[in-house]
């Protein structure tokens, strides 16, 4: 059995198969609670040390890959080697950490001590207002089923005040949730206000406001599916982050009548197994409301379309121009027959 020795894992919180991006964010969120320039209580100092360790194990993937294996004794030379004694060992293999807590920090952070940076001072702490602990913003959205949108923060930090020009602040991921909108509104377009609530720095550069704001989204004619329509810097700011992007996608609404393909609509008429076979009209809805009248004189096959030119949706770079409406039949067959019906139909169809 592997002796795993210290869970570097649990250092930092998280569970063995954490992704890249989760080791950093955990490595981020613990050494901001532990740094001794925040944190003065005993055993700060050591658990700062003990979290560089794990990050230092666990963000590179040779030695990430030992560990998991073998655990620390492995990792750091104690384990079962390679070659003939003991196949899929780390052979000579042996790690021990030499590293500067202090500097793992810095470089992490892009820079010196972000708690200098931002408040000028080995004094300064995490501003009452800054939660280090928060993972998410919200933005509450009003109308069309709007939610909240989840934030990660990003894993590097950048500077303020004397260092600025030299550490470059970086920018959230941008915060991207679907805009559900009709067929209807792409046929003829229209404008969606969607009201976000997002943090905002004071003029202080270090306290933080939460302040509502409306983004109007202009739908226009024909936009298709999947469209990405993005605000700049609307998301959350705080002193270490450039405001993320705000993204809407488009997404179509299910519609009672119609499914979407690409510029044209689909519409699936139900026909009776004798108006399929003797022939039949029908009246066909159009997305303004209006009916159109389709008439078959022909035995519907399967799979078998009309097409009503020009009743479909605009085409996204020639909006004056429309595609079509298909007409998909779908025959009903009758659940059961009568006898004589059954003798009826047998004399007049064909076998073949």
């Amino acid at each position: 059995m592997v002796k795993m020795g210290k869970d570097y894992y649990d250092i930092l919180g998280i569970k063995k198969g954490a992704s890249e991006d989760d080791i950093k964010k955990a490595y981020r969120k613990q050494a901001l609670r532990f740094h001794p320039d925040k944190n003065k209580s005993p055993g700060a100092e050591d658990k700062f040390k003990e979290i560089a360790e794990a990050y230092d194990v666990l963000s590179d993937p040779k030695k990430k890959d030992i560990y998991d294996r073998y655990g620390e004794e492995g990792l750091k030379g104690g384990g079962p080697q390679g070659g003939a004694g003991g196949s899929g060992g780390p052979g000579n293999f042996s790690y021990s950490f030499q590293g500067d807590p202090h500097v793992i920090f810095s470089e992490f952070f892009g820079g010196r001590n972000p708690f200098e940076q931002f408040f000028g001072g080995r004094n300064g702490g995490m501003d009452e207002d800054m939660d280090t602990d928060d993972h998410f913003s919200h933005f509450g959205m009003t109308g069309g089923g709007m939610g909240g949108f989840p934030r990660s923060f990003s894993s590097g930090m950048g500077g303020i005040g004397p260092h600025s020009s030299v550490v470059k602040k970086p920018q959230d991921p941008p915060v991207v949730h679907d805009l559900n909108v009709t067929l209807e509104e792409v046929l003829s377009g229209c404008l969606k206000k969607m009201k976000i609530s997002r943090k905002r720095l004071n003029p202080d550069g270090r306290t933080i406001r939460i302040e509502d704001k409306i983004l109007e989204v202009q739908i226009k004619k024909g936009w298709k599916e999947g469209t990405k329509i993005t605000f700049p810097k609307e998301g959350d700011e705080t002193p270490t982050n450039i405001p993320a992007d705000v993204v809407f996608v488009l997404k179509d609404k299910t519609h009672p009548k119609f499914k979407r393909d690409g510029s044209n609509i689909v519409y699936t008429a139900t026909i009776s197994l004798r108006d399929a076979l003797c022939g039949c009209t029908i009246n066909v809805p159009t997305l303004e409301g209006k009916t159109v009248t389709v008439t078959t004189t022909d035995i519907v096959q399967p799979g078998m379309k009309r097409r009503i030119t020009g009743e479909g949706l605009p085409y996204p770079k020639r909006p004056d121009r429309r595609g079509d409406l298909l007409v998909d039949y779908e025959v009903k067959f009758p659940e059961r027959l009568s006898q004589s019906a059954r003798d009826t139909i047998a004399q007049v169809l064909p076998r073949s």
